[in-house]
């Protein structure tokens, strides 16, 4: 049986952020992927957008980690050379009830440390983006959006600069907990047994189930998973707007909002659609209810411009219709099992919070091998 000290399950972004902390904490760091390479599910189905943190409960940690993330994110990306635009965004409101919400929205923001935001009239949003229809809008400077992909592969070469080896097509298919270490039984072409110190299970979609192959972690302390997909549709020629456009959030999301990639591409999406099993495939039927929703604030989409892009699922451990979750980051002060920090729930603004979550487990991580070592 090979030891090795830690091993983090899972090579999204936020997997990836935590190897990369780990290793240049100087710890041997290995990284199990079950698929054929970085990023494969959440990480790479999403908007590609900096979140600036407006609509986190305060305190909360998403809000926390989103502020001190997206921060830490616009410094990352400029030192590393990854792709990125710092846009900013409109949230607009098209009735007065709307905007008599955009002063919580605000409020919330601010209580949460985001910079710059203020309320524009419908005038003053129309003037920075003419094919706006509005009646009001709330902006928010601190807002972009980032080359996801480039992000993991600086992640990735950052991590293995400093010793950690990623591993693919190796699922971890469980574990136990063996004289305050932590058996893991790996599969793939070469199945083998691990023996760590530390283990992350930052499997995002697949992080409660994998935390309940781990003989010894309590049953009560693992939350259920449910999957929210979100169906993004793509805009044929150049986007309309230069900032990201955002309706006022609707329950269970951000509504159906147009984000704009690098090379100058819109797009629409997420809607929220509940499903029971992963599949990623778009429903071309959905796109009905976008032309309504982007009409909304974009009176001059045209009919039949709107096409099937891609989908992606939120890890969610509520319940539709419950109130809004919080990222769960378990120690073993939480669950008792020396040696293994599960990450559950950790959706948007994940890949905006990756490097703050990094930090995070690190320093949890450093009360472990004090107690272990």
């Amino acid at each position: 049986m090979e030891e090795v000290d830690c091993v983090v399950v899972g090579a999204g972004v936020v997997g990836l952020a935590v190897a990369r902390a780990l290793a240049l904490a100087g710890r041997e760091v290995i990284i199990l992927e079950a698929a054929e390479g970085i990023g494969t599910e959440t990480s790479s189905r999403n908007s590609e957008v900096i979140h600036a943190g407006i609509y986190y409960p305060a305190n909360s940690l998403m809000a926390r980690f989103c502020v001190a993330g997206r921060r830490a994110l616009y410094r990352y990306c400029a030192e590393k050379g990854v792709p990125h635009l710092n846009c900013g965004k409109l949230i607009v409101a098209t009735s007065a009830q709307e905007d008599a919400m955009l002063a919580g929205i605000k409020q919330r923001a601010e209580a949460n440390g985001v910079e710059g935001m203020r309320v524009l009239s419908a005038a003053e949003a129309i003037a920075l983006e003419p094919n706006l229809a509005c009646t009001s809008a709330l902006l928010s400077p601190a807002t972009g959006i980032i080359d996801s992909h480039g992000y993991m592969v600086a992640l990735q070469g950052d991590a293995e600069n400093a010793g950690a080896v990623p591993v693919f097509f190796s699922p971890m298919l469980g574990g136990r907990v063996k004289d305050r270490r932590i058996e893991i039984d790996v599969g793939g072409a070469d199945p083998m047994t691990l023996r760590c110190r530390l283990l992350v299970n930052s499997a995002g979609l697949h992080a409660p189930g994998l935390a309940r192959r781990i003989s010894g972690m309590p049953a009560d302390r693992v939350p259920a998973a449910y999957y929210a997909k979100g169906n993004y549709f793509t805009l044929s020629g150049r986007s309309p707007f230069s900032r990201l456009i955002y309706p006022v959030p609707v329950p269970g999301g951000l509504g159906v909002h147009l984000t704009v990639d690098l090379g100058g591409q819109a797009r629409f999406g997420p809607d929220v659609e509940w499903i029971d099993t992963i599949d990623y495939t778009v429903d071309p039927t959905r796109s009905q209810s976008f032309y309504a929703a982007v009409r909304r604030y974009w009176p001059a989409l045209k009919d039949g411009a709107l096409q099937p892009g891609y989908s992606g699922i939120r890890p969610k451990i509520v319940p539709k219709g419950a109130p809004g979750q919080d990222f769960v980051i378990q120690g073993p002060q939480t669950h008792g099992v020396p040696g293994l920090i599960n990450l559950f729930g950790i959706e948007s603004p994940g890949l905006t919070a990756s490097l703050a979550i990094a930090e995070h487990v690190l320093e949890v991580s450093r009360t472990e091998w004090s107690m272990i070592a």
